[in-house]
């Protein structure tokens, strides 16, 4: 019911019935805290890509020699990143335990995209172009190989149903993660370029990585703490900051090496077990 206030001729809505318009909202329309979360996700990524233009790029293009803010920046962007990564934890813990909406799972897939796909792909592309030993042409090629892994990875994550636990291919996060280390190792390019194609690989494999839930969601957090800190060190240029960091750069590669191995070994240990479940059965 619209009432019209004799003293400015305007109409207003009781507050019952603006509440009935609020609840008449379709629930598509509403956002959850999850879904909030999601979208500091989104925001966490579209920064790390200013960071990384605005701080690495355009001071490399317009002749800068402050080193000191491409490091800064390099160290911001890959923060923003792991805020990311943070925000992308929380909000399933939150969608699992509170309300989501319908849409929560397309905002996280399209946040993830801005976060773990063009971000981590833009950093590569502009390494491609400020460092020494580089091909900006070879690491375009490399930088889109990732953003499609992504494209892909978070694709078949929403047609692909899973056993409760698992996923199948390196998750987005740990992989962009892991891409954005070998980066920050400054190896070679060659094994650089190599490295990063194989983490591509990794994500749109079907190699089984757990799903970050009770103390492996804990430890996950405290590592990406960690990886916080040794950037902070190294962008304020601390005593062993570079070493610091290139240490936990080399933690992540390895992380990211070995759970297939453990993955592998796991699947084939239980294919032997049901061989030789087989074969006992066939006995007399």
């Amino acid at each position: 019911m619209t009432v019209i206030d004799p003293d400015t001729q305007a109409g207003w809505v009781p507050e019952a019935d603006a509440d009935a318009d609020a609840e008449d909202m379709p629930l598509s329309m509403r956002l959850s805290i999850a879904d909030t979360l999601t979208l500091g996700n989104a925001t966490c990524g579209f920064m790390a890509v200013y960071f990384t233009t605005t701080g690495i790029l355009i001071p490399h293009l317009t002749g800068s020699d402050e080193s000191g803010m491409a490091r800064h920046s390099a160290a911001t962007a890959v923060i923003l990143m792991l805020m990311a990564a943070v925000f992308d934890l929380f909000d399933g813990l939150v969608a699992r335990k509170l309300r989501s909406s319908p849409m929560g799972a397309e905002l996280d897939n399209l946040s993830d995209l801005i976060s773990f796909g063009l971000a981590p792909a833009y950093f590569v592309l502009v390494y491609g172009m400020v460092a020494d030993d580089a091909h900006q042409r070879v690491s375009a090629l490399a930088a889109i190989v990732v953003l499609l892994a992504v494209v892909l990875r978070l694709a078949r994550f929403s047609c692909v149903t899973l056993k409760d636990g698992m996923f199948q291919g390196m998750p987005s996060p740990f992989g962009a993660l892991t891409v954005v280390s070998i980066v920050l190792l400054e190896l070679p390019f060659v094994p650089t370029l190599l490295a990063i194609v194989g983490v591509a690989w990794l994500m749109v494999s079907r190699v089984e990585y757990p799903k970050p839930r009770g103390v492996l969601a804990v430890a996950m957090l405290g590592w990406i703490v960690a990886a916080m800190g040794l950037l902070a060190a190294w962008a304020f240029d601390a005593p062993g900051g570079q070493l610091l960091l290139q240490t936990g750069c080399a933690l992540q590669v390895v992380l990211g090496a070995v759970i297939p191995l453990f993955a592998t070994a796991r699947r084939v240990n239980t294919f032997r077990d049901n061989r030789r479940e087989a074969r006992a059965a066939q006995l007399p």
